[in-house]
């Protein structure tokens, strides 16, 4: 089982779509083992976008991401990372494909309504930068039963 990061940024948020969100993560059959809405500060945004630093559009990412509250989750399933990446969908919603979140609610490639790791070694460092071990739930439900992992 992997453990990834997912974000729902300002733009997910302002437009009420984290419910909405959410369930398709909770339906594909990944388990939300830790939230949190978060005021992201301009420190833990520098760290978690360090890798951008020096990169022309790296200020503005800041801002937006620094805006408003976001949902913090961290979602496990087999998989995860690249399951997660698969619904969210390609990074500029006018290019995603329809039937991803970023297909059927995104227009634009700066403001693209959620973030998810991009790999097991990025999720593991994401989730550990949003989270404390104490926050992670591991949790049992008898959907896993039905899913042939």
């Amino acid at each position: 089982m992997q453990t990834t990061l997912i974000l729902l940024k300002p733009d997910c948020v302002q437009r009420g779509l984290c419910g909405r969100t959410i369930d398709r993560f909770e339906r594909k059959g990944l388990k939300i083992v830790a939230a949190k809405l978060v005021q992201v500060t301009e420190e833990l945004a520098r760290r978690h976008y360090a890798e951008h630093e020096g990169k022309p559009f790296f200020d503005r990412l800041l801002r937006f991401i620094t805006a408003t509250p976001v949902w913090a989750l961290a979602i496990r399933g087999p998989e995860a990372v690249t399951v997660c990446r698969n619904l969210i969908g390609a990074t500029d919603g006018k290019q995603a494909a329809p039937g991803t979140l970023r297909g059927d609610f995104g227009i634009s490639k700066s403001t693209n309504l959620v973030h998810g790791s991009d790999s097991p070694q990025s999720a593991e460092r994401e989730v550990a930068l949003w989270f404390d071990a104490s926050e992670l739930h591991d949790w049992d439900r008898t959907l896993e039963s039905w899913i042939d992992p």
